[in-house]
């Protein structure tokens, strides 16, 4: 009798595992300290990997165990759909916000980019 291999269908070994890039970037989600954010851009960034779009879809499926709200639009708008949870987040933490104006939809603040942003600094030595 011969030895036959089940074929390769392409699924990983562990159908529950996270792709490496995944937790790579849920990685750095982890680091980011409270008050503070990171653009999904600065996390492909930092990764050296990947970019904006990739970063976004790692959070979109994979994102909800870990401090999600701190992985932002470049822009400092809150997350659609998430905005009033993100909010309660970032008022508790302290985070940097830029009211509304009357003019803004739903007068929902943004996120202040210029002092909310993190680089990495110093958690992050040695993180790679």
């Amino acid at each position: 009798m011969s030895e036959v291999s089940p074929p390769d269908d392409g699924r990983p070994e562990h159908p529950d595992a996270l792709p490496e890039y995944a937790e790579r970037v849920l990685d750095v989600a982890d680091l980011i300290p409270p008050g503070r954010v990171m653009t999904y851009g600065d996390v492909a960034e930092w990764l050296q990997e990947g970019g904006p779009r990739q970063v976004g879809r790692v959070m979109a499926l994979y994102g909800g165990a870990v401090p999600w709200w701190r992985v932002v639009r470049a822009d400092g708008v809150l997350l659609p759909g998430h905005e009033l949870r993100a909010l309660a987040h970032y008022r508790t933490e302290g985070t940097p916000l830029r009211e509304a104006g009357r003019t803004a939809e739903g007068h929902l603040p943004r996120l202040d980019m210029r002092r909310a942003r993190w680089d990495g600094g110093e958690r992050a030595q040695g993180h790679t």
